[in-house]
């Protein structure tokens, strides 16, 4: 381009796009006087030219000794920025112009697409070669500086002008804040698409600039599009296979005469023209949508024809993030197309014109004007029957509307929360069975607290709103292993609060349920205990005595020591649990858990990414494993199972099973080998001398039995020590 291969030898030439060459006629190093031409600088010798003549003997530059570092790039975002992506305005500054053909509109777009142009092209091993002398690029984007990103924070900056002056400089400028989250249209279109299943398309020719946009219902891509297509104005059409997304922008694709029609049969005229009815028309648009520079309220943006009389509105809600004047500019075209294209065209023409499809604009001469048609239908039997609606491209313009920062909100500091997952066993036998618990503890509560889940760190939705603080606590001393199933009455445990209390209860209560708590280290398993006794010893400690430890299938953790610094949860009705797909069990998903009343991506919102097993399905480990002398080598080893599911009841004849069948593991280990993994129905195997013979079994070993679900897998086991 310019600068590279050719140049404007003066300012007609530039208006006429007359260019010239840039070659090196004397020495045919036509790089010299190529100030773009970076890999001419790099990959050759320099030498002097002192008075125009090539010195014979190079410089001390060593071809390819050195990476190229951009130390300023970037492009405004304004209208043609990308012509000269080093012109700015500001008012206050003797250098405040604006690019070449541009009218000055603000276009985050050309912003975008410049950036990401410069890191395709220099990613690229063709234009940006490795050198022979340090094996890395020409180009080292790893340490070149995009222009410009300012520690203000977005968006008090650009928002409050009263503080900052060249606040109004900011929208079309070269700021990167505030910015950088957003996509292109062409992009969510082709996501939404693969998305669907369909990969046959082409955007190449759609452009937008997208803010944000929510597709909160699980729907079809045809109806994610729709708000897409209605705010940005674009179309799609199939051509050869392919679903082209395409801009509506007016331009002419095809001009027609009279001899490019063809007459159908019966009709006198190849043209029909219609118009409807003005009563068809609404002359009132009403627009709500997401305001981008608004803390994310809700705005309405209305365009009104001046010879309107009517009273009726025509209101459409979107889900997208746009600025105010984006939503007038959605508006006011909306309003024009509707009134244009209340005229049509249906013609024909021959099968030998199938270049034409739908999409494409059409040229109509009608005498003293000239009218553009947008193909909208196309019928193909012996003729190509096309229906066409009126258009004007002066519709798809912007107005010149000048942006208005809203005024900002007194700020009020947000505090984050503390969550705390919990992958629990059942506890009352109601919850449901896959899906974790949270708890979220706040010194200053922010009211609501909403929970976003998404399978990645993008496209979020809501699952979940907490409406209290639990009960969250960090223990102060060692919690030494205990007996399960018996009340631990060794040295109190000491827990500082940093939110909710805590009380004693009788015993009577302890065994109804009373007092029930998970302590844990934050990640991985926590033990369920219960509590009769808490005292309180200064402010927001406790010494917690009178206990009860494994509860809920735990027991297997109550033989470990839980140090200093373990989280303490109170499990009441504050702790819930989040909406979680059966599906996702195992999975690492991605939550954030913030004020409800602020956007997913507030920095208040703290970030987890998490997955579950679903512990409310896993069976309990089964109990009383004994063993017994088969009378022939063999070992015999029984148990009795256990159930997760209502088996505190003393009037059933057996517990319930909990399971779709009776199924059970056995594994034998040798140390830390496995010899022998088995599956039985009953409560019983034995371990005939055969087995150990082919086990090659010796010495002391180990047999684990777990009980088996067909939606967890294998259960906690029971261990029994043997020797052989």
């Amino acid at each position: 381009g310019e600068g590279f291969d050719w140049y404007y030898a003066h300012s007609v030439a530039d208006t006429n796009q007359d260019r010239s060459s840039i070659q090196d006629g004397a020495y045919g190093e036509d790089w010299v006087f190529r100030y773009k031409d970076l890999k001419g600088w790099w990959n050759n010798p320099h030498h002097n030219r002192l008075g125009g003549v090539r010195n014979a003997n190079a410089t001390a530059w060593l071809p390819q000794s050195k990476p190229f570092r951009f130390t300023e790039f970037g492009c405004a975002a304004i209208n043609k920025g990308t012509n000269q992506p080093n012109k700015f305005l500001d008012l206050k500054s003797s250098e405040s112009s604006l690019p070449k053909y541009s009218d000055g509109r603000r276009d985050e777009l050309i912003q975008m697409q410049y950036l990401r142009a410069m890191f395709e092209f220099w990613r690229d091993a063709a234009n940006n070669p490795v050198s022979a002398e340090y094996s890395e690029p020409m180009v080292d984007m790893d340490k070149s500086l995009v222009w410009a990103w300012d520690t203000r924070p977005f968006p008090h900056f650009p928002m409050n002008d009263a503080l900052w002056s060249d606040a109004p400089n900011y929208f079309r400028g070269h700021w990167l804040n505030g910015r950088t989250a957003s996509r292109s249209l062409a992009d969510v279109v082709a996501e939404i698409s693969t998305r669907s299943g369909v990969t046959d398309i082409d955007v190449s020719v759609l452009y937008g600039y997208l803010r944000g946009y929510t597709v909160s219902d699980i729907d079809s891509a045809r109806a994610a599009l729709q708000p897409l297509m209605i705010a940005y104005g674009f179309e799609v059409s199939e051509r050869d296979g392919m679903l082209v997304f395409k801009n509506r922008d007016g331009r002419i694709d095809a001009p027609l005469t009279l001899d490019d029609f063809a007459l159908e049969d019966g009709q006198e005229n190849s043209v029909e023209k219609s118009r409807s009815s003005e009563a068809e028309t609404v002359g009132r648009i009403r627009l709500n949508f997401v305001d981008a520079d608004a803390d994310y309220e809700v705005r309405a943006e209305e365009a009104i024809f001046p010879d309107e009389m009517t009273r009726s509105v025509g209101q459409s809600d979107i889900p997208l993030v746009l600025t105010q004047n984006e939503g007038r500019a959605t508006v006011e075209r909306w309003l024009s197309e509707a009134r244009v294209s209340r005229e049509t065209k249906r013609f024909a023409l021959p099968l030998s014109n199938l270049s034409i499809g739908a999409g494409d604009v059409l040229e109509f001469d009608e005498g003293v004007n000239k009218a553009r048609y947008r193909v909208d239908r196309v019928t193909q039997n012996t003729l190509r029957q096309i229906e066409a609606v009126r258009v004007e491209p002066e519709v798809y313009e912007w107005s010149d509307a000048v942006d208005n920062a809203p005024a900002l909100r007194q700020f009020e500091a947000v505090v984050p929360v503390f969550p705390v997952f919990m992958d629990l066993p059942l506890l009352r036998g109601d919850e449901v069975e896959h899906a974790p618990h949270l708890a979220v503890a706040s010194r200053k509560w922010p009211g609501a607290v909403a929970v976003f889940g998404s399978p990645d760190d993008n496209s979020y939705s809501l699952i979940s709103t907490i409406s209290s603080a639990a009960a969250i606590g960090v223990t102060e001393t060692l919690l030494a292993p205990a007996m399960p199933g018996t009340f631990d009455r060794s040295m109190a445990l000491r827990v500082r609060m940093s939110t909710g209390t805590l009380a004693s209860v009788t015993a009577d209560a302890l065994l109804n349920g009373a007092n029930v708590a998970a302590i844990g280290s934050g990640t991985g398993e926590w033990e369920v205990l219960q509590f009769g006794e808490a005292v309180l010893v200064e402010e927001d400690v406790y010494d917690i005595s009178f206990r009860l430890r494994g509860q809920a299938g735990s027991d297997g953790l109550a033989k470990l020591s839980w140090p200093p610094g373990s989280l303490f949860v109170i499990l009441d009705d504050r702790v819930g649990q989040i909406n979680h797909p059966v599906s996702a069990r195992g999975l690492e998903r991605h939550y954030r858990i913030g004020p409800a009343q602020r956007p997913v991506d507030d920095p208040s919102f703290v970030h987890l990414s998490e997955a579950f097993d679903g512990n409310g399905l896993r069976p309990y480990a089964p109990v009383h494993l004994r063993t017994a002398n088969d009378g022939t080598g063999g070992t015999e080893v029984s148990w009795i199972r256990r159930t997760r599911i209502d088996g505190d009841s003393w009037q059933s004849f057996e517990v319930p099973l909990g399971e779709e069948a009776e199924l059970y593991q056995i594994r034998v280990f040798m140390s830390a080998t496995l010899l022998r993994e088995e599956t039985t129905i009953s409560p019983s195997w034995t371990y005939t001398a055969g087995m150990k013979a082919v086990d090659s079994l010796s010495g002391a070993y180990r047999v684990e039995v777990a009980q088996i679900s067909n939606r967890f897998g294998a259960g906690l086991s029971r261990r029994i020590d043997l020797y052989e």
